[in-house]
């Protein structure tokens, strides 16, 4: 359950890193790549945006099962 708990974690800060924001930050760099791959722009939003959903939710789920089983 632990090692979930951190393969969730390390993959919603890549995610969220990943997503455009306002500014295109890091991923205006990345997305020239990213956009062979996932086909137009608005696609790999679309995709990032519900893999952040996933893995919000299996960190948020793994949290209260870490967090009940350890006390």
């Amino acid at each position: 359950m632990l090692i979930l708990h951190i393969l969730a974690v390390i993959g919603l800060i890549a995610v969220v890193i990943l997503q455009s924001g306002r500014s295109a930050g890091l991923s205006g760099a990345i997305a020239g790549g990213a956009e062979a791959f996932f086909g137009k722009r608005r696609g790999l939003d679309d995709f990032l945006g519900r893999m952040t959903v996933i893995l919000a939710v299996v960190f948020f789920v793994t949290s209260f099962v870490l967090g009940y089983f350890m006390k």
